[in-house]
């Protein structure tokens, strides 16, 4: 190689391989500070695709658990109120029984309807009253078969969303939950038919087999929903497992292996203090001219 002055191509092929090292070293300086092997798009735009589309599901599959825990508190409320309203017809049918008696006259009979009817008001009542933040559960609002969802409010049967996608098979379900008002079951003063009033013997005796259908009717609303809360808890595990698995997942496309890097980094970090050093000696060759000028 020729000696000039005018070009070091000596110092200008070290610094340029000095640049490389120390973008080397500054990707692996910022993959071991983040833990990411992954920080930008350059860095693999594919495995980026994958880590945000993951990422997503994960996070929408555990909003998916926290709702499927609301919906399980929503069943838990709207079951302890038909407990309660269990022990206003266990009430009403003891009250039916006692009329149904011919040991009681007809003033005394009143007197039993009267309690029987505020037991079928209170049904009414825990009913109307009974709401999960604000959603009205056991009035029958939720007790049509048709959802609509487009509007600010919905319509009909409880949705119950907790996968990623809209899958009906695979990401939520609807719940239907009929109305358990006194009327609704066919008891107190404002139904029709045998199980509005025990005023009379007959009545009363017609009125014990109309609350054995209002508790079969109650009760079958209490087993349906019993067995959404079982399968919403299997849910849960579910995808409390997909969640893990795809974490693992994405853990193993966008984190850092810190052992290999810091394996990199270190090779780096020598090679660009050889390279300094090299790059020191590169720029001392053009003095070799002077020598020969100054001799």
């Amino acid at each position: 190689m020729s000696l000039v002055v005018n070009n070091n191509f000596t110092a200008l092929t070290t610094a340029n391989t000095l640049n490389a090292t120390y973008g080397k070293l500054e990707k692996s300086t910022q993959r071991l500070s983040s833990g990411l092997r992954i920080n930008s798009a350059a860095d693999d735009a594919a495995g980026l695709a994958i880590r945000e589309l993951m990422r997503s599901d994960i996070t929408a599959l555990n909003q998916g658990v926290r709702n499927a825990n609301d919906a399980i508190s929503l069943i838990q409320t709207a079951d302890g109120a038909m407990e309660t309203i269990d022990e206003k017809l266990i009430r009403m049918k003891e009250l039916a029984e006692q009329a149904a008696t011919g040991t009681y006259n007809s003033d005394q009979r009143l007197i039993i309807d009267s309690e029987y009817q505020a037991m079928a008001s209170e049904i009414t009542r825990i009913a109307n009253a009974t709401d999960f933040n604000g959603i009205a559960l056991l009035n029958g609002n939720l007790s049509n078969s048709t959802y609509d969802g487009s509007g600010l409010t919905s319509t009909g049967q409880l949705h119950i969303h907790f996968g990623s996608g809209n899958d009906s098979a695979q990401d939520y379900y609807e719940i239907r939950i009929g109305s358990v008002s006194a009327k609704s079951l066919g008891l107190g003063n404002t139904a029709s038919g045998n199980g509005s009033s025990i005023s009379t013997q007959q009545a009363a005796q017609d009125a014990l087999e109309a609350i054995d259908n209002a508790i079969i009717s109650k009760d079958q609303i209490r087993a349906s929903l019993g067995a959404m809360q079982n399968r919403l808890e299997a849910t849960i595990t579910n995808l409390e497992t997909q969640s893990e698995n795809l974490s693992a997942a994405e853990s193993r496309i966008s984190d850092v292996d810190v052992s290999m890097e810091m394996t990199e980094y270190t090779k780096q970090q020598v090679l660009a203090q050889t390279a300094v050093a090299m790059l020191s000696q590169a720029n001392s060759l053009p003095q070799m001219a002077l020598s020969l000028i100054g001799g």
